[in-house]
C-alpha cells in the first residue's frame, strides 16, 4: 500500500468516525458491549432506518461485526483496535483539555 493510499484510508477512516451519530454509536458499544439495533436506537433515541444505515456504514469499514441470533442481529465493536482507537483519541482530548 502506497503512502497516499494510506493518507486517503486514514482520511477517510477519521471522517466516517467523526460523524456525530456513528461516533455516538461506537462510544456506546465500547461501553455496554453487544447490543441489538433496537436496543442501541433506544439508547440513542434514534429511528431505526436512519440507526440501520449508520451501522452498514460501520460495518463496511470493519468497525463493527455482527452476530445473527434467529432474527435478531446484534452488533460490536469490530476488534480490539477499534476500542483501541476511541481510547486513545479520549485520552488525548483529556489530556489537551489539562495543559
Amino acid at each position: 500500500m502506497s503512502h497516499q493510499d494510506i493518507l486517503k484510508n486514514v482520511s477517510q477512516l477519521f471522517k466516517i468516525i467523526g460523524e456525530p451519530k456513528r461516533l455516538s454509536i461506537l462510544m456506546l458499544l465500547r461501553q455496554k458491549g453487544e447490543l441489538n439495533v433496537t436496543m442501541i436506537g433506544e439508547e440513542l433515541q434514534m429511528e431505526q432506518s436512519g440507526l440501520s444505515h449508520h451501522l452498514q456504514i460501520l460495518r463496511k469499514h470493519h468497525l463493527v461485526r455482527t452476530r445473527r441470533e434467529g432474527r435478531i442481529i446484534f452488533y460490536t465493536l469490530d476488534d480490539q483496535h477499534v476500542s483501541y482507537l476511541l481510547d486513545i483519541t479520549i485520552e488525548h482530548i483529556r489530556h489537551t483539555k489539562n495543559n
